[in-house]
This record gives C-alpha cells, structure tokens and sequence, in this order.
C-alpha cells in the first residue's frame, strides 16, 4: 500500500472515531469503540507506518485546539500516548511536537491540565530514552523480576456467578487463558529487547536477523541480554539530564554482541524482507480471573498479591512500620521538666558549641527538651492524598501514584481490581472497600506497600421474556455506568459499548485451539481501560443502621447507589376479630416519621422533622441527568465546593394523601422528593418495613422499625483516635469534626473524570 493510501486510511479511522464523539447515541450500542480498536490494530501489524498515525492525530489535537473542541483532546492525547507506547522509529521532531502540545494544554482547567500533565511528563522521558514507556509497561504487567525496575501490578477480573451467567464467565476466561497462553516469561524478554534495540536503533536495526537470533536463543542467554538492556535503559533515565547519544551507544554494543558479524553485514533483499515482519507487540497484562463467592476474597487476594517476593520477611517489614510510628501503645510525647532553656540545663547533658563560634548566642536561647511531636503523614489511613476539598458527592483527581507514602516503606505494587456486573456489583465492590478501609484502621499493612485503582465494566444481563415483570428493570441496574458515560464521553464510547459485545462472545462456540494468534477485542479494550483509565471519580459510601428492635444494637451495612423501602403487610396479632370499619384505603401505607438533614448550599445544618403516611421511599445516590452531572466539577480548592452540590441523597417519597369530596373520602398518592444528607425514619404503628441494599434481593432485612441512613466516615481505629486527639487540646471536639468532615468515598477509574 502506498504511503498516500495509508495515510488516507488512517485519516478515515481517526474522523470515524471522532464522529463517534460527536453523535449522541444511545447507551450500550455495539457499534461503538470498534474503530479505537482498529487503528490500533492497524499499527500493530505494520509498525513502520506509527509515524504516520502520530502525524494525523496531532493535527486532529491542534486543529481541535484551534476550534477550542475540547470534547475531543482528551480521547485523541490518549490514543496519540497508547501508539506511542508500542511504536518505534518516532522522530525526535514528533516527540518535540507532541510535548510542547501537552504543555499548552496545562493553562486550561482540570481535566485538561490533569491529563496533559502526565501525557507531558512521560513524552519527555520517552523523548529522551525511546522505548522506556514500553520497557516499564511489560515489566510491570507481566512481573518481571527486575532490580531496577522493581514495579509489578496485576489485575485482578471479579465475576459475581450470581450475577453474571455462566456462558459469559466460560467465554471471559477462555479469551484470557488463550492470549496469555502465547505470553510466556522468555516471549516478553524477547519483546523488550527486540523494542529497546529497534527505538534506539531505527532504520540501522536488522529487525529479520534480531527477531530469529532472539528466538533461537536459550533462556539463560536470553535473560543476559534482558537485564542488560534494562540496565542500560534505567541507568540513563536516572540520570538528571539524560543523554540520547549515550543511550545509543550502550543500546548498540548490546546489538553488535547479540547478533555478532551478521550485525555488520550489509543487509540483503532477505533481510529486507525479513524487517517486514511485525514488530514486537505489547502484550496484555497479566489478568487473574475470580469467581466473588468470598465476603473476604478482594482482602485475600491483595494479601496474596503482596506475599510472593516477599513471604520470608513479610513480619519484618511490619516490625519496620511499628518503628515507623504506627505501633498503638508508643509514647506520643516527651514532656519536659525544666524551664526550656537551653543554658538552665546541668552542665554535661549535651554537647554545646564552642564559645568562639558565632551561633554561641543563638544556642543560648534555643528550647530544648519540649514537647516532641510525631509528624504523621496527612490521611495516612487513607490511599493515597486525594484531589478535591472534603463534602464534594463525586470527586476526582489523580490516583495515588508510586513512590513512598511512608519513609522507608516502598509502593511497588499496584493492584488493578476490574469488576463486571451491574450496580448490585458495585454494591458488593463497596462493601469489600470498605472492610477493607477498616483493617488497614486497625492493622496498617497494605497501604503502604499497594496502590489500589478500581474498575468497573457494565454487564448487563438480556432482558428474557417473562423473567423480570419490570420493563424497567435493566436500565435500573446499569444507573451507575450510565453517569460515568455521562461524565465521561470516552468511558462512554470505550468501555460502556463492550456490554452488548461480552453478551455476544457468550453466545459463540468456545475455540479450543489456543495455538493460532487470535485479535480478541474485549480483552483488548479491557487493557486499554486499566492502561489508560487512571482519573477517578469518586463515590461517597453510604452507612445505614438497621434497627429491628429499638432495645437492641442495630445491624449496620454500606451502600452505593440506592436504598428502597417497602411497607410489609399488616399482620396484627388480632388478625381473626372483625376490625373497625375504616377506609378501604386506610390500611395503604404506614405512618412515618422522618427526620432528616436538608441540603443547602450555604451548608448550613437546617433539620426537618415530619409525620406523614407513606406506601415506600427510593434513597438514590447516583444524579440521574446531566445537569447534576456538570455541578460535580473538579474542584482544587475548599471555596470551589460551595458552588457544588454538597454530600446529599435524593430521597423520593410515595405518599398517601386524604381529600374529602362529596362522594365521601377518596385516597391518592403523590411523590414527594427532597434532598437530604442524612435521614432517619420510624414506623409509628404495627407496620413494619423492608429494606433493599443496592437492588439486590440478597441484601434484603425485613422487620424492620427504624432505619438511619447518612454518609459513612473514613474508618478510624481508637489508637489513631487517640493519637489525632493528643495533638489538640481539645481532643474530642477535634475527634468529631475529623469524622465528620472525613467521608469514605470509593474510586473509580474512567479516562478523564467528569468533564464539564
């Protein structure tokens, strides 16, 4: 193919994806996220025409900035940053182009400046280093040991049976078995130093001869050149102002010493044929497939994930974070008994500065022996430091990235959960979060050490004649996955369009044959999603206390997106003597009251207490348009959050309202809906309540009498209580207001967060 109709086609699969931004379709259509998928697969079988791809995607970047489009940067930067992952011979000239375009895009407000910001900081380290982004991904993914390189992540695929059909698990985990089958330990060496020699070396790499001595080589052989060519590479990028000329020349001895006298050849008509082979591919990352039947199996499976490199000293390195300051019964202070002053101490108790020395008389007025306080890290029980001021109902901001969240405790791991279902998933996902955000109160063990990102992929079941009486009943169960399509176009035409194509490679006959080389499309938008999707939105978790008997303790438990109640029917142990004549419509409903916390956004607490008859109520975390969804912006600063809406439940009320006519009394229903904060309500007769968690049935409480529903703060141990209250002499007042103004929200990744 010439160049003008390769760059002719590319320029068509580029504006078919643009038109995909640009059409409001409805939600799940399958058609969608096709042509993403296809203009990397394109590169991938011919890597000589990357540079070509680069080109027309930053002229759709600078012509979208022209116009000021900005619906379209963030999914082409991303595109323009996954193509120049995988690709080799990008001239210098490009990476220049394509970084002083990130930088431009800084002045514009989050998300913009967010994304662009980490598209900038990786180019300039590729520009420098060709062929690092490539390089750190597969050693990371696929777990690679490595002494310079020490990052490993894993993602690990969650299926709840119950909720997704067998067919569908049988099919997932056949795509993943059969692409990571031809991902052997020696083929992803094999791609690392066939991609390092051929980015460094360009048209100079005899791509034929490396491919085959590389694969004629033994393992031992194999795992030299592997970890010289990462020493080579991370060397360099270590240093302060890397230099591409030396990084050539250390990439070339390893090229000349690997293929031998065939390097100094001239290359013949053979080898020109040979170089059109495909060059080395980026392969998926290393998934793990997992039936949710466990309350406890995300704890598990994270322990396990961390336990392998380092089983034998695992209760060393929690010694090392009680000397760190986390051990509960350490003295916190040390008061002193003098007056504080250096020169009232006794004579010989430290070493003081010589008399002639000009800092003589400043020492003479230091304090010495005060009150010692330990400097905690900010939200140290949290993940990571989050973006965004505290209240906000959906924030987003960065991940916690890598690096040390405490001295001396490095965070080399990062476990990618991903969970497919519908929101009676994401409810089970919260549930886990937040068993797992109150261990590491009590015991801080994984934070630490992991860094842990969530995913999410609707899966919608087929709506089957007669099994559901509710027409509505689908749309229902994916609210959660349409807001992020709504706040996120690319998540919306990426992620949320794989629904109808996992339903479909249900319903094909399983291939067996694992040998052949297969293009699986829901594995590879999968890994672009957790490649790609590393801007969360976050959700606030709701805590609801369950009383089915005033006298007793209440059952507590957590949800994400909707709370429904239900009047039970009346069962009066009086049941078999005539009752008293009332109206027909008298015995609809309960009498409720309800007191609950109205939203303001002066964030003044107003409370609101009401007695009404009521048949249910419907408490719905998730906004259910868009305009809810352009108040929740990202905010950088606490001023910016009056201006949103605050932590609220959009609580929906079906009440039974009395009229007298001249036909006599008559009996309607009206909805009635407010927001709230938080929200109590009481039966006031026999009447008793149901509760469903989440729209699941599995999470059902019947008998119910009282029930309080409000935002769930972050866990606190009562050590870290204590500790927080030591630094405040008013160490209760200061206990409530952290927990309050504390609230656990859950992450989850998308590509860009909310954009407006």
């Amino acid at each position: 193919m010439e160049s003008s109709d390769v760059e002719l086609d590319f320029q068509r699969s580029v504006q078919a994806v643009l038109r995909e931004l640009n059409t409001p379709t409805p939600a799940f259509q399958s058609n969608r996220g096709v042509w993403r998928w296809s203009l990397h697969k394109k590169v991938e079988r011919d890597p000589g025409k990357s540079s070509i791809l680069v080109r027309i995607l930053l002229r759709e970047l600078e012509k979208a900035e022209r116009e000021d489009v900005r619906r379209v940067l963030i999914p082409l930067l991303l595109t323009l940053m996954y193509v120049l992952t995988k690709a080799t011979g990008i001239t210098e000239d490009l990476y220049h182009r394509a970084y002083t375009f990130c930088t431009r895009l800084l002045t514009l407000p989050a998300p913009y400046s967010t994304v662009a910001l980490d598209c900038a900081i990786r180019l300039k380290t590729e520009a420098a280093i060709p062929g690092t982004l490539f390089q750190r991904t597969v050693i990371a993914e696929q777990n690679l040991i490595s002494e310079l390189y020490p990052y490993q992540e894993r993602v690990f695929l969650f299926v709840d049976p119950e909720l997704v059909s067998a067919s569908v698990c049988s099919a997932l985990l056949l795509e993943i078995e059969a692409a990571q089958e031809q991902q052997t330990p020696e083929a992803c060496m094999r791609h690392v130093v066939s991609h390092a020699l051929q980015a460094a070396l360009g048209d100079t790499c005899h791509t034929g001869a490396l491919n085959w001595k590389l694969q004629a080589s033994s393992r031992r052989v194999l795992e030299y050149y592997f970890h010289a060519v990462v020493a080579a590479i991370e060397q360099v990028a270590s240093e302060d102002s890397p230099s591409r000329l030396g990084h050539l020349e250390r990439l070339e001895e390893i090229y000349y010493s690997l293929l031998g006298p065939a390097a100094t050849r001239r290359r013949c008509v053979g080898d020109l044929l040979q170089d059109r082979l495909p060059s080395s591919p980026l392969p998926s990352p290393y998934i793990t497939f997992h039936l949710w039947t466990d309350q406890e199996q995300l704890w598990k499976e994270l322990v396990l994930f961390l336990r392998p490199r380092s089983q034998l000293r695992l209760s060393a390195d929690l010694e090392a974070l009680d000397l760190q300051g986390l051990r509960p019964d350490r003295d916190l202070a040390r008061v002193s008994t003098d007056s504080g002053i250096e020169r009232d101490l006794p004579l010989g108790s430290d070493e003081l500065p010589d008399s002639s020395s000009s800092e003589m008389e400043r020492a003479t007025l230091q304090r010495k022996g005060g009150i010692k306080k330990r400097v905690w890290p900010p939200d140290f029980s949290m993940p990571g430091s989050w973006d965004g001021p505290p209240g906000l109902h959906r924030r987003t901001g960065r991940p916690s990235g890598d690096g040390e969240l405490l001295p001396g405790v490095s965070r080399v791991h990062t476990a990618r959960v991903l969970v497919l279902g519908d929101d009676r998933m994401l409810g089970r996902l919260a549930q886990a979060y937040y068993r797992l955000r109150k261990r590491e109160a009590k015991k801080f063990c994984l934070t630490p050490r992991l860094s842990l990102q969530l995913y999410y992929i609707p899966v919608l079941a087929p709506q089957v004649t007669g099994q559901d009486p509710e027409p509505s009943r689908k749309p229902e169960l994916g609210e959660l996955a349409s807001f992020l399509g709504r706040a996120d176009p690319w998540y919306e035409s990426t992620v949320n369009t794989l629904c109808p194509a996992i339903l479909k490679l249900a319903e094909m006959p399983p291939c067996l044959d694992t040998s052949r080389t297969v293009d699986p499309f829901i594995l590879d938008a999968i890994t672009y999603y957790v490649r790609m999707g590393t801007q969360p939105i976050y959700f606030q978790l709701y805590k609801v206390k369950i009383f089915t008997n005033l006298s007793r303790d209440p059952t507590e438990d957590i949800f994400l997106t909707e709370l429904k109640v239900k009047i039970q029917d009346s069962k009066s142990p009086k049941e078999g003597s005539s009752p008293r004549r009332k109206g027909t419509a008298e015995g609809t409903g309960a009498e409720l009251s309800v007191c609950y916390q109205k939203t303001l956004l002066s964030h003044r607490p107003r409370e609101v207490t009401a007695s009404l008859r009521a048949t249910g109520l419907v408490l719905k975390a998730i906004p259910a348009g868009d305009t809810e969804v352009s108040g929740f912006s990202h905010c950088t600063s606490p001023n910016a959050a009056s201006a949103a809406n605050c932590t609220c439940l959009h609580v929906s009320v079906t009440e039974v309202v009395k009229s007298s006519n001249l036909a006599g009394r008559s009996f309607t229903t009206a909805t009635n809906t407010f927001r709230t904060s938080s929200i109590q309500v009481q039966s006031q007769d026999q009447r008793l309540l149901t509760l469903w968690l989440d729209k699941d049935n599995r999470r059902t409480f019947r008998d119910v009498v009282r029930f309080e529903a409000g935002p769930c703060p972050e866990p606190c141990s009562r050590s870290q209580k204590s500790k927080m209250a030591g630094f405040h002499p008013h160490g209760q007042e200061r206990e409530k207001n952290t927990a309050k103004s504390s609230p656990l929200l859950m992450p989850i990744n998308t590509f860009s967060g909310i954009v407006q």
